[in-house]
């Protein structure tokens, strides 16, 4: 059902005129729905247009170009994931979505350069694609950086709290192809049900509408495709160490009606990661603002996405 309300609306200006306004917004926002829509957030219109170009023309290739770069050795982490392989978690269908996923670069001196999978590019066939794709990884992830400082801010603890748990963390970048959906199997949609599983997601305005977020009440919020607005939600990582202050809210990508259907959508989603070690214990004084009981496990951060790539399809159960 749809709903009226829509999520609320924060421009990073503010930020440098009133700091402490900007962080009681950004805070009071994850805490209420676990979403909003930033504006003069400084990534440009060129630089998203240039990375979504570039995006559309390598899921335009011929399959087996693109499975030159298949994931599916990485659990979906790193290069090319084809149509139908994953799913949301406890879902029967699959999405019908296909992507390329990018992640964190560490020199080869780095602890974490063993331990993350490293990048992969179309360089010889599609030199343009790296640097719109790296680059937009660049921006987002600072972006997600100040705006995890902030949120630290809103729950009393140090600017770099939240920052220090992300820096040289499991971030990855998806770039994602909806194709037309005319012919879609029965109860298959663009993007079921899910909560995001990280802890701070920057979701690049997709290129056309469908994208909609879960109300208290049950009711749909639909966020309409606009290229002035990044959207921010808070993942199950970040709720869990919030001991649930900080929502991770049910959102789903809708399939089109049936005017729009042979139409394709984009979306540019980078999800900030803590890196694997880090423990997302609920932190005590965050478990008394919340009530005074732990409601969520002691967990760290690989352990925490392991257990959700098993969940939605990307890697097998026995895995480790």
């Amino acid at each position: 059902k749809p709903g009226t309300r829509e999520i609320p609306v924060i421009d990073l200006g503010l930020l440098k005129t009133d700091r402490a306004a900007f962080v009681q917004a950004v805070g009071a926002a994850l805490e209420d729905i676990g979403f909003f829509a930033l504006e003069g957030h400084g990534v440009s219109a060129a630089a998203i247009d240039g990375a979504y170009a570039e995006g559309q023309a390598f899921f335009a290739r011929p399959l087996g170009e693109k499975l030159a770069f298949d994931a599916t050795g990485n659990g979906g982490q790193r290069g090319y994931t084809p149509m139908c392989q994953e799913h949301a978690k406890d879902a029967t269908q699959p999405d019908l979505k296909e992507f390329w996923q990018t992640g964190q670069r560490c020199s080869a001196d780095h602890p974490l350069a063993s331990v993350y999978p490293p990048n992969v590019w179309p360089d010889e066939m599609q030199p343009s694609f790296r640097p719109a794709v790296d680059g937009m990884y660049s921006s987002l992830e600072a972006l997600a950086m100040q705006l995890l400082g902030c949120a630290s801010e809103y729950l009393g603890q140090r600017t770099d709290w939240l920052p220090s748990m992300a820096q040289d963390g499991n971030t990855i970048l998806r770039v994602l192809h909806y194709p037309p959906c005319k012919d879609a199997p029965a109860g298959a949609v663009r993007s079921a049900e899910h909560e995001d599983i990280n802890l701070m997601t920057m979701l690049v305005s997709g290129t056309a509408d469908g994208l909609q977020v879960k109300d208290h009440d049950g009711q749909w919020i639909s966020v309409p495709g606009n290229k002035e607005q990044i959207i921010v939600d808070a993942g199950d990582m970040l709720q869990n160490v919030t001991n649930g202050l900080f929502k991770a809210t049910t959102h789903r990508v809708i399939n089109p009606a049936a005017g729009d259907a042979d139409n394709s959508r984009y979306s540019m989603p980078l999800f900030a990661h803590p890196r694997p070690e880090v423990d997302l214990t609920p932190l005590p004084a965050l478990v008394e603002r919340t009530g005074g009981v732990a409601k969520y496990p002691s967990i760290t951060a690989g352990e925490f996405l392991h257990k959700r790539l098993v969940e939605i399809g990307l890697i097998p159960a026995d895995d480790k």
